[in-house]
């Protein structure tokens, strides 16, 4: 009865258009972009060749940052229902994805805690159900240790300078945290959220902070990662079947998928 119940509030139609297959229906698939390199090898940000850091960087206080998909299109889609309408299974979707390229070994997963009138607003926070897969697939466990003290407000219209400035002060540590720790949040931009967080982190007593995201918006992308088969993989079925690298012909269980 409860597996009806869940079933009639948080249907399993592709996160993308909400119409066709879960978890994402053939003609979203096609337009997903895939992140995988050449890539720079600190933040995962695209890149025509592999480079060591690159421009995009976040904060020097993040060790490592990665993201299984581009922000973009049937993926920026997905995120917007699962972080303004709460619909949970896209949780399952990109965070078994995100589990694929992540490549930390972390002691323990966190997440960016939304503030007290986001949650309330809401009624749900996105990054903390990817955080609960995300740690499920890792075999690692998920703990609260941020709490979000400030409200820098809107930071969509501010670039990477003005939003770090005003996320400075935002977060606290309400524990201490291991060596190693995995944050996670929905979506990567200029890093200012995530650097904030993990600078908390560190002074708290953390070694490492690495972050993943289920996207990452790149502005000047270059076109080498163009949508779907087009970046030399075919983003996967539904189901759990293995992406296929196009360019040796057989599957590659390194590459995010969005089935399980």
């Amino acid at each position: 009865m409860l597996g009806g119940i869940l079933e009639a509030l948080f249907p399993k139609r592709c996160a993308g258009c909400g119409a066709g297959p879960w978890p994402f229906c053939g003609p979203c698939r096609r337009l997903v972009v895939v992140l995988e390199p050449p890539w720079c090898g600190r933040c995962g940000a695209p890149s025509t060749r592999s480079v060591r850091a690159c421009r995009h960087c976040p904060p020097e206080a993040i060790a490592r940052a990665r993201a299984p998909f581009l922000f973009e299109g049937p993926v920026r889609r997905a995120v917007h229902r699962l972080k303004f309408a709460g619909w949970r299974p896209v949780a399952e979707a990109l965070g078994g994805a995100m589990v694929a390229v992540c490549e930390d070994r972390p002691d323990v997963a966190t997440w960016v805690p939304l503030s007290r009138r986001r949650l309330a607003e809401r009624g749900f926070d996105q990054a903390r159900a990817l955080a609960v897969v995300v740690a499920r697939e890792l075999d690692v466990p998920v703990v609260p240790l941020l709490r979000r003290v400030g409200d820098p407000g809107p930071q969509a219209r501010r670039g990477g300078p003005a939003r770090r400035a005003a996320m400075r002060g935002t977060f606290e540590a309400v524990s201490t945290p291991p060596r190693r720790v995995l944050l996670v949040d929905d979506v990567l931009t200029t890093g200012a959220t995530a650097g904030a967080c993990a600078e908390v982190l560190l002074g708290a007593g953390a070694s490492e902070v690495g972050v993943l995201t289920a996207a990452r918006a790149v502005s000047g992308a270059p076109s080498i990662l163009g949508p779907g088969p087009a970046s030399g993989s075919v983003v996967a079925r539904g189901g759990g079947s293995p992406v296929v690298d196009a360019s040796r012909g057989r599957s590659d269980p390194r590459k995010p998928t969005l089935g399980r």
